[in-house]
């Protein structure tokens, strides 16, 4: 995979103005949150709305390069100036902006499993970039694909680019979960549970948040 760049977010978007309206009379690229705790917020909006409107630091994920055979656009974003890039592209994305916490004791380190000591079949991980604030893999799973039961050491934004049916397991609960593209989730940090594949081939982003 080639030309996988990172993401960008909005600091407040309640103070968000656009110019261009849609025909419900909504400015056109109007963000649509999807996620928001007191460690992330995630919206969707257009690639072209994020040079029009004010923004914080944050990462994003273009939603029309999700199929496995084309490159998957991430592009991180400070909150100084957007990229020269996004002015030349379009098309629906998700924003993963990681939120400052207040200031606090180091908490203990939860219980960690990885692909390197939990059974994880039929799958790939693919580093994107990493900085102060995330760090980014591209994952790709397969038909009938399986993650062993492992516990999260961080909290993780999952962002669906091909969407699919995924069974999983936590808690002694087994659920059916349908993803579509661009729908978001949240894995937080000290979770376990134990995931297979029982569609088509997936593929998503995963955004680990630092602390």
């Amino acid at each position: 995979m080639t030309d996988m760049k990172t993401f960008a977010a909005i600091a407040a978007l309640s103070a968000i103005t656009m110019p261009a309206q849609s025909p419900a009379g909504q400015p056109a690229g109007s963000p649509t949150v999807v996620l928001q705790n007191a460690s992330v917020r995630a919206y969707r909006t257009s690639a072209d709305a994020l040079t029009r409107v004010p923004h914080g630091p944050g990462v994003v994920v273009w939603l029309e390069t999700s199929l496995p055979d084309k490159d998957v656009r991430v592009l991180w974003m400070d909150d100084v100036a957007a990229p020269p890039v996004l002015a030349a592209l379009s098309g629906p994305v998700v924003v993963v902006q990681p939120l400052r916490r207040a200031a606090a004791a180091a908490p203990q380190p939860a219980p960690e499993s990885s692909p390197g000591n939990a059974e994880f079949a039929g799958m790939s991980f693919v580093p994107v970039f990493e900085n102060g604030r995330v760090s980014v893999r591209r994952a790709h799973m397969d038909v009938d694909a399986r993650e062993g039961f492992h516990t999260h050491g961080a909290d993780i934004v999952v962002v669906h680019l091909s969407g699919g049916e995924i069974e999983d397991t936590a808690n002694g609960k087994t659920v059916m979960n349908r993803w579509k593209p661009g729908d978001v989730e949240f894995e937080a940090r000290g979770s376990s549970h134990s995931a297979r594949n029982v569609s088509h081939p997936i593929d998503v982003v995963l955004v680990e948040l630092k602390p």
